[in-house]
């Protein structure tokens, strides 16, 4: 059996003419696990709503946050994948979610070096409907149908891996580093609250009720907003940082229907409005910047938290291809061709 590593991210459109904005969007959009509802009522708001209006509007968003290289996940999801590979002897590929980076051209690259037994790993550090189940249940599909011969194993989430804790806390505490901060706030990728009662495999036990994500239960292990409730504590606790000056919230909303609480804009906003004037946030449920991270929340951010008299406004970039972070990946690769997938990273 010859091993093989397959990186995942989520993807990018190719460009940020508005044409190719709204086919990456259809493409997202049109997921089942990102906007789970039926397929006619998602055809009508994606098809027949979202995209007659929000690709001008992101193409614009991208625009102010793409590089001379490309788009900035694209770019260093590329360096990391270099520098993982500079670590290890079997070959890793990259792919996207979404775009033309796709996960078939990604196993393909794979089985063209002679790869049967792919490690996929999905570069969320949570789980999500949204992100790492799309990821696996999209490979599952693309294996059946034209790669019938490889043998499919998944990083599980690593939220909570102490090594993992250990690199977003030293790339935290880096950037803290003299800074005189009055609140850090992490700041996760938001999703529908059904999302959570969908994932709960016991059925019963997630009622976002502020109670149930600290009370051990095997719904965890597939809970997003407990994973991310727990980085944001082994974080803290790993950082010694005291009672009150930090705080977790839920960035990005779409449609009318609740979504995880509280929101980051509205976070911001009334810190400002309480006389907040120096704030520093974090977004871990990403290892790589993005819209979201650089435009989002480096960007409007910033303008929310001014225009209600806050003063200094300090983002924390993603892990992206920090050194550290590319060992550790390399390290668990490592583990992954020494040992049974189970034993080692699970």
């Amino acid at each position: 059996m010859k091993k093989g590593v397959l990186l995942v991210n989520l993807g990018s459109p190719d460009s940020t003419n508005p044409k190719d904005v709204k086919k990456y969007l259809d493409e997202f959009l049109m997921d089942p696990r990102v906007i789970d509802v039926p397929k006619w009522a998602r055809t009508l708001l994606v098809r027949g709503i979202i995209l007659n209006t929000r690709p001008k509007k992101s193409a614009e968003a991208y625009a102010k946050i793409w590089w001379e290289e490309g788009s900035p996940l694209i770019v260093i999801s590329e360096r990391l994948q270099k520098k993982i590979q500079q670590h290890t002897n079997i070959p890793v590929a990259l792919a996207m979610r979404y775009g033309s980076m796709t996960l078939k051209k990604g196993m393909q690259e794979l089985v063209d070096q002679g790869v049967n037994q792919v490690l996929v790993i999905p570069l969320y550090p949570q789980f999500a409907m949204a992100t790492t189940e799309t990821i696996n249940v999209k490979v599952a599909e693309l294996k059946e149908e034209y790669f019938p011969n490889l043998e499919i194993s998944s990083l599980p989430a690593f939220y909570n891996r102490e090594d993992y804790i250990e690199v977003l806390a030293n790339s935290i505490q880096e950037q803290l580093e003299g800074l005189d901060y009055e609140q850090l706030l992490f700041s996760y990728h938001g999703v529908p609250e059904r999302h959570i009662r969908k994932s709960d495999i016991t059925k019963s036990h997630c009622k976002l009720d502020g109670v149930c994500c600290v009370t051990p239960s095997k719904a965890h292990q597939y809970c997003y907003r407990h994973q991310c409730v727990e980085t944001t504590r082994l974080v803290a606790k790993k950082l010694k940082l005291k009672e009150g000056t930090y705080s977790t919230s839920f960035q990005s909303r779409l449609g009318f229907d609740p979504w995880l609480q509280p929101y980051t804009d509205r976070t911001i906003e009334r810190f400002g409005k309480n006389g907040l004037k120096k704030m520093a946030i974090v977004t871990p449920a990403f290892v790589s910047d993005c819209l979201e991270t650089l435009e989002e929340i480096a960007m409007e951010g910033e303008e929310i938290f001014h225009e209600v008299g806050g003063k200094e406004f300090t983002t924390i970039p993603c892990l992206n291809d920090r050194d550290d972070f590319a060992k550790l990946l390399a390290n668990w690769i490592e583990q992954w061709q020494l040992t049974d997938l189970k034993t080692a990273i699970a």
